[in-house]
């Protein structure tokens, strides 16, 4: 599991408990590798509403998840957040298998297929 080093303590409970039920509800087994944009959230009141990203990986998969928390009675509330359509997919790679199968038929028209990988754009 990748460390939370550099993520803020504060928010960590609550990016946890959020990563849970993205688990929970998409039956998924992701990791927590990151957080985006939770500067609003640290300078915000604690007893209302927030959001930020989480940026999660399972296996060679990542994605960033932007979460709503509703401060609740013993907890927050989650819900996944209205986004903009952006240039990036908020998923990084395609789903697993779908790689091999473009690349084996990219095989079959070129001699050689050259690959970048870039994953700084989340």
């Amino acid at each position: 599991m990748q460390t939370t080093q550099g993520m803020p303590a504060e928010l960590l409970p609550q990016a946890q408990a959020a990563l849970k039920w993205i688990n929970e509800t998409q039956a998924q087994t992701f990791e927590l590798t990151g957080l985006v944009d939770y500067e609003q959230a640290l300078a915000g009141n604690a007893d209302q509403p927030f959001e930020f990203g989480l940026v999660l990986c399972d296996g060679e998969i990542c994605a960033r998840e932007q979460v709503r928390f509703q401060p609740v009675a013993g907890g927050y509330e989650f819900s996944l957040a209205e986004q903009a359509q952006r240039d990036i997919p908020c998923l990084l790679d395609p789903p697993e298998g779908a790689r091999q199968a473009w690349l084996a038929g990219e095989l079959q028209k070129h001699e050689f297929v050259v690959l970048l990988f870039y994953r700084g754009l989340w």
